[in-house]
């Protein structure tokens, strides 16, 4: 950890290193950063059990609703690329207003819709607003959070995104409420995030980017704990940015990215998200249902089996989220992944050895159930705190924008080739392919993750900018 870093945190009686405490500002920013998540999970889980009541509204065919699934994410692949321009220029704050407004308007278009494809249309829209969401809100809430507490309230984020997905596979259950009504739903929650947002400031590094270092002195102060300095938080800001000053404009933005020294950063950030897809995790959330139901599972069955995956998926996010800070990332994820990968074995053998009636549902949703809870307190975890911490600040809306992208694209890519796969491979060969996966994601995490807990996003970006960013690189300093 630098000298700036160490020197911003204070020290308690027993001579512990402690960072500032949580204000109401940053409580505030992460209730912002859950509302997102929040959305994230309920418009994207929603869709599953809204299927079946689409599907007999609009008589379509199997085609048709793999395009109304995929439709959201192809909307978040542009979302999280355009957010990226948006966050620049408007600065984040800004940004995410612009997110919550189409939050609003792609809700209401989508449960209007009168047609498919004004359905899908209406999606891609909500799909902007949730790839804005992911590019922009962990990003932020990282910028605006003490080095300390960033690992906690960036996954603020993610454990929403768990909420929202138990609500979403509640009301599908209950097959009680329209698919209409329950989309519209959506548009409550981003409201009340907007009006939250207006009670936040600027993100503190984008005004020193802007150079407005006296609003950003100001902004530290009000979300920093009373009496804490934070001139020497101030201080490594400003330097970090000055030197990026003095580089050359392809240093910066989405030219930087091309930089070798900011390649490392890109290859984990990117890496990561993509195999927090290819892990399984969506192909479990879209389409276990579908799964389920076609191998012989009575419908209810399948939709509580569903609510069973997302209350998994919820409470290994909230264990993660208490101890990510204290176990670490890397090592958290390297010992998680294995367990996901031999859950997604057996599930597998089920299937390929003709072990998949009615005397082995037990054991089929419990291997399911196993798999959601190390995938979820994993993996899972990673994918937007890597992209919110990783980046240096000269190209770090641009990052955040690929990876987000890449993130959202591997999910596309899975929500329209899966079933395909299921059709052409089998169910259990599907699941060895993705338990294949989730062993190339060890490997990937072994080789290239630094663990970066603790570090302040200055210290990262230095370790980047002196080609130290290897996991042995982090160990020696920490």
């Amino acid at each position: 950890m630098s000298d700036a870093t160490k020197s911003s945190d204070t020290t308690d009686a027993g001579g512990e290193v402690q960072g500032p405490g949580l204000t109401g500002s940053m409580l505030t920013a992460a209730l912002v950063s859950a509302v997102a998540g929040l959305l994230y999970g309920y418009d994207t889980g929603i869709i599953s059990g809204a299927l079946l009541q689409i599907t007999d509204d609009f008589h379509i065919g199997t085609g048709m609703e793999q395009t109304i699934a995929a439709s959201i994410l192809l909307g978040a692949v542009i979302g999280a690329l355009a957010c990226s321009f948006l966050s620049e220029r408007l600065g984040r704050k800004g940004t995410i207003l612009v997110v919550c407004a189409v939050f609003v308007v792609g809700s209401l278009a989508s449960a209007l819709a009168p047609n498919p494809w004004l359905l899908v249309a209406g999606r891609v829209v909500l799909g902007f607003a949730v790839g804005g969401a992911t590019q922009t809100v962990p990003m932020y809430v990282a910028e605006l959070a003490p080095a300390r507490h960033r690992g906690r309230l960036v996954l603020a984020f993610q454990l929403a995104i768990g909420v929202g997905i138990v609500i979403s596979t509640i009301v599908g259950a209950t097959e009680a409420v329209s698919w209409r009504i329950a989309i519209a739903a959506a548009t409550v929650p981003p409201v009340v995030m907007g009006l939250l947002m207006l009670r936040l400031p600027e993100s503190p590094r984008w005004l020193v980017k802007r150079d407005r270092v006296d609003e950003a002195r100001e902004v530290l102060t009000n979300v920093r704990a009373d009496g804490y300095d934070v001139q020497p938080e101030l201080d490594e800001i400003i330097e970090v940015e000055e030197l990026k000053q003095e580089t050359r404009s392809r240093d910066r933005g989405w030219r930087g990215l091309r930089r070798p020294w900011v390649r490392p950063a890109l290859v984990v950030g990117c890496g990561i998200a993509i195999f927090t897809q290819l892990s399984g995790i969506e192909m479990i959330i879209y389409y276990s249902p579908t799964i389920l139901t076609d191998n012989g599972f009575a419908t209810s069955t399948a939709l509580n089996v569903s609510v069973g995956l997302g209350v998994t998926y919820l409470v290994m996010q909230i264990i993660g989220l208490a101890i990510v800070d204290r176990v670490g990332r890397r090592r958290l994820t390297l010992v998680m992944v294995p367990g996901a990968a031999v859950s997604l074995i057996v599930l597998g053998w089920f299937f390929v050895s003709g072990n998949d009636g009615h005397d082995q549902t037990p054991f089929i949703i419990a291997t399911l159930i196993i798999f959601m809870a190390f995938n979820a307190g994993g993996l899972q975890l990673m994918g937007w705190l890597t992209g919110s911490e990783t980046y240096p600040l000269a190209v770090r809306s641009a990052g955040t924008s690929v990876q987000s992208a890449s993130l959202w694209s591997t999910n596309l890519l899975i929500t329209l080739t899966l079933l395909t796969m299921i059709e052409t491979f089998g169910v259990g060969q599907t699941f060895w392919i993705y338990a294949g996966f989730n062993v190339a994601a060890f490997f990937f995490v072994l080789r290239f993750m630094p663990e970066m807990t603790g570090h302040s996003l200055e210290d990262i970006e230095k370790h980047l900018a002196d080609g130290k960013f290897s996991p042995k690189d982090f160990e020696r300093a920490s």
